[in-house]
């Protein structure tokens, strides 16, 4: 799978990100909350990213980056 960083809070590798696949999906980089109190199966997970990562995505442009 080719993965193209699309944005970031930094350019270090532990921040939040968001990256675009060469499949045509999305991958979110994030932490992981412990008390989300939400009922997700064992295959999936729940990232937390800033709400400002979304509107930098959407200022650049999906495929802008």
């Amino acid at each position: 799978m080719k993965v193209t960083k699309l944005v970031s809070t930094c350019d270090l590798k532990d921040c939040p990100t968001i990256y675009l696949t060469d499949r045509g999906t999305l991958l979110v980089q994030g932490e992981t909350p412990a008390a989300h109190g939400l009922d997700i199966p064992r295959h999936e997970t729940v990232v937390e990213i800033p709400e400002q990562l979304i509107f930098d995505l959407i200022r650049k442009g999906l495929r802008g980056a």
